[in-house]
């Protein structure tokens, strides 16, 4: 009986579960499988084993955000083997491309973008991939029927440099070794992106990839200001980019804190670099002034994106996951609601955020000085090239800020606006005054998204009661002194007022103003060019002030200004 037994043990095949996390990989993903290529018109996903032992898969499961597939079949996955998982009704059509089992309540992957993992019978998460539409890095093949596949199988833990579309002629390679693949390099250690409070007593920080969950599990790990001891931590599966930080005492309202990380490393063993803080803190919802439209780019180049700069123009924590976009219809209605961030994403004071559909597309027309100030909106709303409405939200459904712009606010000898983004003048100006907004300079490459407008500037109030700054500017677009600013304050309401530039011959070529009411105080730009949108010539002009009230009281001031030679 016994040599019954033992012949039993070396006939059967050595079939062990996985004890290291990363033992088999999600390697290719197939999940917008239509318009067919040469693959059939399925999702699926492929798993490697990368470790030197067989690997018994029954009882595992394949999940996403929103569900959790039935427990795998016996199935026996060889080193350097792979293996197609995919529905019942797709096996047939697969299983002449490689190995192929199904399983039951197969998740739907989504087409922009989803969180896939793999999970041992056990429960133990093997593997995970948040990916997103931006990772084909191809315009055409991620419209569809072609699949995502890793480059290379020994760097799971790289996120999107470690992937991209398919290059196999049937868009994809299922049961083999793909067609991309190759050998890259992985360097650099984790970085830490974002933090955000769940309470008052827990913090959650986020790293750019996934992290050694033993290193990161440890509270002496970290650090805080403001007098906050880490008393626990605690790594977050599926992705293990996330790591909870218990802390006493409580985060206090209206204070910024600063996290430390040290130690800390990915599962190469690269350490964590110069990006070990962030902030963080208690978040709280805008009032009207606080959030505001920024810089709006709505006729894009060809093959890029709109996209629309919001500030915090206030000076407390706001959170992106409670701000939305949205636009109004041919009726008038707010329309195309959409949500800034899924997730909790805080905004701190004269930070900026950029929504736009895709931002690596971004990076390739415009320098963007934080990359991690942008986020990523799936199917965000429109913005027509002549005119249109930009529509920031609370979590309420109250309006924050409206710009109803039009294309005719671009900077005047601007002979193609395309890929010309509009820029908010002054942040506490008015939304919706077209004075108040300027195309973006063209020394910054016509758009500054994530960082201060090149057209930025501050209307200063006067103690006089008119005033010009700059008295000299050059109306050349190159971001100095584009435009002059007249401001004028006033003692009491009530005045109205008309301010017309002269020539130095006496003759009218802009009204800036004429007949309006006028607050205590305020200004208008002059962008140089007259009243029918011509350049006029270098020289000195003359602005000229006239204020009345009802009581029949009546001021005039003239002030000079001198417009400079434009560049050639």
């Amino acid at each position: 009986m016994k040599k019954i037994y033992l012949l039993l043990i070396l006939l059967t095949p050595v079939c062990l579960h996985a004890q290291n996390r990363y033992d088999v990989l999600i390697t290719e993903i197939m999940a917008d499988p239509a318009p067919v290529v040469g693959l059939p018109n399925a999702e699926w996903i492929e798993l490697k084993n990368v470790s030197s032992t067989a690997i018994q898969l029954q009882g595992w499961r394949i999940g996403d955000l929103t569900s959790l597939s039935g427990p795998m079949p016996a199935f026996t996955l060889q080193p350097d083997s792979f293996l197609i998982v995919c529905s019942s009704s797709a096996v047939a059509a697969l299983s002449v491309w490689g190995s192929t089992i199904s399983v039951t309540s197969f998740p739907s992957l989504d087409n922009d973008g989803d969180q896939i993992y793999l999970r041992t019978v056990n429960g133990r998460m093997m593997h995970a991939v948040n990916y997103q539409s931006g990772w084909y890095r191809n315009e055409l093949k991620k419209d569809g029927g072609w699949s995502l596949e890793m480059i290379d199988p020994r760097l799971p833990c790289t996120g999107s440099s470690n992937w991209i579309a398919s290059s196999h002629a049937s868009g994809g390679s299922p049961g083999k070794k793909n067609a991309t693949d190759a050998l890259l390099t992985d360097q650099t250690g984790p970085g830490l992106k974002s933090a955000y409070s769940t309470d008052s007593i827990t913090i959650v920080l986020v790293f750019d990839e996934p992290v050694d969950s033993l290193l990161a599990a440890q509270p002496g790990n970290y650090t805080a200001d403001g007098g906050i001891n880490i008393v626990s931590a605690i790594c977050l599966p599926p992705l293990f980019q996330q790591v909870q930080l218990k802390i006493n005492p409580a985060l206090l309202a209206d204070k910024i804190y600063t996290i430390t990380a040290a130690n800390i490393k990915d599962c190469r063993g690269n350490s964590i670099g110069n990006q070990n803080k962030v902030r963080t803190g208690i978040p709280t919802d805008p009032v009207t002034g606080e959030w505001i439209i920024n810089e709006i780019l709505f006729n894009p180049k060809s093959n890029a994106y709109d996209y629309v700069e919001f500030l915090n123009h206030g000076n407390r924590i706001l959170d992106a996951s409670r701000l939305f976009i949205a636009n109004r219809n041919s009726s008038g209605a707010i329309s195309s609601i959409k949500m800034l961030s899924p997730v909790p994403f805080y905004v701190f004071p004269d930070e900026h955020l950029v929504a736009t559909s895709d931002p690596v597309r971004l990076t390739q027309f415009y320098l963007v000085k934080n990359p991690d100030l942008v986020l990523p909106i799936d199917a965000p709303p429109t913005f027509p090239d002549d005119e249109g409405d930009v529509i920031t939200l609370d979590a309420q459904g109250n309006i924050l800020d409206e710009v109803h712009y039009k294309d005719d606010w671009h900077f005047k000898l601007i002979d193609n606006p395309e890929g010309v983004a509009l820029e908010r003048i002054d942040p506490a100006g008015p939304s919706n005054e077209p004075g108040n907004w300027h195309s973006a300079a063209s020394t910054a490459g016509y758009g500054t998204p994530s960082y201060r407008n090149s057209q930025y500037k501050i209307q200063n109030s006067i103690s006089a009661n008119l005033s010009v700054s700059p008295s000299l500017f050059s109306p050349d677009n190159d971001g100095v002194d584009d435009i002059t600013s007249i401001s004028y304050e006033v003692a009491e309401p009530g005045y109205m007022a008309s301010i017309t530039v002269f020539d130095i011959a006496g003759r009218p070529v802009k009204f800036l103003a004429r007949n309006v009411l006028l607050g205590i105080s305020g200004s208008w730009n002059w962008d140089g060019l007259s009243d029918t949108g011509k350049k006029l010539p270098a020289g000195n002009y003359v602005v000229l002030a006239e204020l009345f009230n009802g009581k029949g009281q009546v001021e005039r001031i003239k002030k000079m200004i001198v417009l400079a030679a434009r560049m050639q």
